[in-house]
């Protein structure tokens, strides 16, 4: 089993920056690939981003340019760095790995972006 454990959701002015970090701890021999993943009230989640072991990233065409997302494997650690925040960013921000072929969720952060 893999744990994650997230961290660095908040409330935050349009503009404005967080930074998301989530933790795996476990079972771990190799994980593969992580993703960041949000739901706003009464939407679908959708996928934020993804990075794989070797640094390969993808970002939704909402978020690109703005968010960025790394990891630390050594740390096995993922971070969302998010800039210039909108209201329209607003959600419960999730992250998940995938650890050879296993799919774990953390619970998932609360950002909301509001004046």
């Amino acid at each position: 089993q893999v744990r994650l454990v997230e961290s660095g959701g908040g409330l935050v002015q349009p503009g404005g920056s967080l930074r998301l970090s989530c933790a795996a701890s476990g079972s771990i021999v190799s994980i593969d690939a992580w993703g960041w993943y949000r739901q706003a009230p009464g939407k679908q989640r959708e996928l934020v981003a993804t990075i794989t072991r070797g640094g390969s990233t993808y970002y939704a065409a909402s978020v690109k340019g703005r968010f960025t997302i790394s990891r630390d494997n050594a740390k096995n650690t993922v971070y969302l760095q998010m800039n210039n925040l909108k209201p329209e960013d607003t959600a419960l921000y999730s992250c998940n790995v995938n650890e050879r072929g296993s799919i774990y969720w953390a619970q998932g952060t609360q950002v909301t972006v509001a004046s």
